[in-house]
């Protein structure tokens, strides 16, 4: 069943696990505790209204001793085949990431998708994964 697009503006929040998958952590010579991070991760998105959705994602962060700038791109993919594309910037400080994101696209039920974003991350006792809280505010024509 083909997904039919929203009109209006639309505040989706959610929370997100994600995981590191292939991801390549250089230290910077010279720096001590310098290090450059690229790599794509995966992640798992649960909405407030039950909806659930995959984020395959690129991040790139530049830290000094574990605190510094991050960004990258995420595709956000619901069940019905709809997604999300946004970009994203913030940073880590005192092992806690923040940041904003920019909506770039979307298809299906948000379809020309614009808008804006938030995150931060949650206490969890994940190992390797990263729990965030997550919001969208999704305008679509």
């Amino acid at each position: 069943m083909p997904a039919t697009a929203l009109a209006g503006e639309h505040v989706l929040e959610f929370k997100l696990v994600t995981k590191p998958m292939d991801v390549k952590v250089t230290e910077v010579a010279n720096v001590e505790g310098q290090m450059v991070m690229s790599g794509k991760m995966f992640g798992v998105a649960f909405f407030k209204d039950g909806r659930i959705a995959v984020k395959d994602f690129v991040n790139s962060s530049d830290l000094l001793k574990g605190s510094g700038p991050i960004f990258g791109y995420s595709t956000y993919t619901f069940d019905d085949g709809s997604s999300i594309t946004a970009r994203y910037a913030g940073a880590v400080k005192d092992g806690k990431a923040k940041g904003e994101y920019t909506i770039l696209s979307g298809t299906g039920t948000y379809a020309n998708a614009t808008g804006t974003g938030g995150f931060e991350t949650v206490q969890s006792g994940f190992k390797g994964a990263f729990l965030y809280d997550r919001r969208f505010i999704v305008k679509t024509p």
